[in-house]
C-alpha cells in the first residue's frame, strides 16, 4: 500500500509539473511555437504517468479493480488538462493528409512529441533513484530495466494495436454525438475497456510516442519488430478508420464524402 501511494503522489506531481508548463505556454497562446510546448508538455506528462502506472502494475500485482481504476482516472485528468494537444504522431499525420498543417510543422511536432518520450524515461529514472518506495528501490537495483512486454506473438501484438487505434479513431470521428459533459467520460471508458482488453498482449499502448517511451527500451525484442508492432500497428489502424468511414461508407451508401466536405467548410464560412 505505500507504494500505491508514493505512486500516487509521482503520479499527482508529474500532473502539477506539466500543468505549470502548460499555463506558461498559454501566455504564449498568439506566438507562433505555443502549440508545440503545449505538445511536448502534455506528451511528457503522458508519457511520466504511464511510466509509473506500469512500473506499479509490474511490482505489486494490483488487483484489476484497482488497476483499471488508476487508468481510468489517470486518462480522465490527461482529458482535462491535455486542452488542444493530442500527443500522438498519427494525429500529425492526419492533419497533413487533411491539408490542415504543412509536412515541416507535422514533422516539429513529432520530433517534440518523441524527444518527450524519451525525456520521460530520464524524469522517470530520475524520480525512481530517490528510493521513495521499495518498488523504486528495487527497481534501481535492477538498473531500471524492463523486459519483454508481449504476451503474444509479434502479429498478434500488432493486430491487437492495429485494432485499438482504429477503435479509438472510429470514437474520435463520432464523438461529437454526445453531450459535452459525457465526452471525456466516455472517451476514458473506452480507452480503460482497451486497455484490459488487450493489455495482455501487447500492452494496449495505440500511440507510437508513448510507446516509444515505454516499450522501445525493453528488452525480448528488435526495435524494428517494435516498429512494426507500435508505429505501423496504430498509422494502419487510424488510416483504415478514416477510410472506411469518410470513403467506402459514404460511396456503398450512395453519398460523397467530397460533398460532406465541401458542405461541411461551407457552413465553417458562414459562422
Amino acid at each position: 500500500m505505500t507504494d500505491l501511494l508514493v505512486s500516487l503522489v509521482v503520479l499527482a506531481a508529474t500532473v502539477l509539473l506539466c500543468e505549470a508548463t502548460r499555463r506558461a505556454a498559454g501566455r504564449l497562446r498568439r506566438g507562433l511555437y505555443w502549440i508545440y510546448l503545449l505538445e511536448a508538455a502534455s506528451t511528457l506528462q503522458l508519457c511520466c504517468c504511464a511510466q509509473e502506472l506500469k512500473l506499479l502494475g509490474e511490482s505489486e500485482r494490483l488487483d484489476l479493480s484497482y488497476s483499471l481504476t488508476l487508468t481510468y482516472g489517470i486518462t480522465v485528468i490527461h482529458l482535462l488538462t491535455f486542452r488542444e494537444a493530442t500527443c500522438h504522431p498519427g494525429a500529425a499525420l492526419e492533419s497533413v493528409c487533411r491539408g490542415t498543417a504543412s509536412v515541416k510543422a507535422a514533422a516539429l511536432l513529432i520530433v517534440l512529441q518523441l524527444g518527450a518520450a524519451v525525456a520521460a524515461r530520464f524524469f522517470a529514472a530520475s524520480v525512481w533513484s530517490l528510493g521513495l518506495s521499495d518498488m523504486h528501490l528495487h527497481h534501481q537495483k535492477i538498473g531500471f530495466r524492463c523486459f519483454d512486454p508481449l504476451g503474444g506473438t509479434v502479429l498478434e501484438a500488432a493486430g491487437v494495436e492495429l485494432a485499438c487505434a482504429f477503435t479509438m479513431q472510429a470514437v474520435a470521428m463520432h464523438i461529437h454525438k454526445l453531450d459535452e459533459k459525457l465526452k471525456v467520460p466516455f472517451f476514458a471508458a473506452v480507452i480503460t475497456a482497451l486497455v484490459y482488453a488487450g493489455g495482455s498482449i501487447s500492452g494496449a499502448i495505440f500511440n507510437p510516442a508513448l510507446a516509444f517511451s515505454i516499450q522501445f527500451p525493453c528488452s525480448g525484442h528488435t526495435y524494428l519488430e517494435y516498429c512494426f508492432i507500435y508505429w505501423l500497428g496504430p498509422v494502419l489502424g487510424m488510416a483504415s478508420c478514416i477510410l472506411l468511414f469518410e470513403k467506402i461508407i459514404p460511396f456503398l451508401s450512395g453519398k460523397s464524402s467530397i460533398g460532406m466536405d465541401g458542405s461541411t467548410a461551407q457552413k465553417e464560412k458562414t459562422q
